[in-house]
């Protein structure tokens, strides 16, 4: 199982409020930004954002004072749920566990390619993330591995790197790709 002492520990600037109502508006944004970022890119309006999230443009600022401290809040927000997903299925069945975490990883890679270009990449804190997603998920595939049910000739980064590029396709509608996913991971299952 995944604990949370055994992945790298996160280290992102912007900290959640402690007051129960600003905790409120924080999550909001967040998610708000998410849902933004995902639909309409690095350049959605952060006027739109707040208002989605029931806020001013002023709670907004008070929060993240640069709209990069906002895209470094939501990528390393997606990358600490990545990783307490995984925790979180960890007592599945193996197959089910490894499925359920990617179906969330496919939510992060979506949030992710709206703002790659806005991250920077060669930070130390970015390779970090990238450290506790992949030691957060490689267990869950290795645990399929060895249960029989996952291909030994695949990689746990050949399995993210598929999967990724699954989900920068266009796709008609949510269940076209749900049915594409599922038909790419049949491919990855043991026979």
């Amino acid at each position: 199982m995944v604990n949370e002492q055994s992945r790298p520990a996160l280290q992102v600037d912007v900290r959640r409020p402690t007051r129960a109502d600003a905790r409120r508006n924080f999550d909001a944004l967040l998610g708000a930004a998410r849902d933004a970022f995902a639909g309409k890119g690095a350049d959605a309006s952060l006027e739109d954002i707040a208002r989605q999230a029931g806020v001013g443009i002023g709670t907004l600022y008070r929060n993240f004072p640069t709209r990069q401290d906002l895209f470094n809040a939501v990528y390393f927000g997606e990358i600490e749920e990545l990783c307490q997903a995984a925790e979180d299925v960890a007592d599945l069945p193996p197959w089910e566990a490894l499925t359920t975490w990617l179906r969330r990883f496919v939510q992060y890679a979506a949030t992710k390619r709206a703002i790659w270009e806005s991250l920077n990449r060669d930070s130390d804190r970015f390779k970090t993330a990238r450290e506790a997603m992949y030691a957060a998920g490689a267990p869950l595939f290795e645990r399929a591995q060895e249960a029989g049910e996952a291909r030994n000739d695949v990689s746990f980064d050949d399995l993210l790197r598929m999967v990724s590029g699954l989900t920068a396709a266009g796709f008609v509608d949510d269940d076209q790709r749900v049915r594409v996913l599922e038909i790419a991971l049949d491919g990855v299952r043991a026979r």
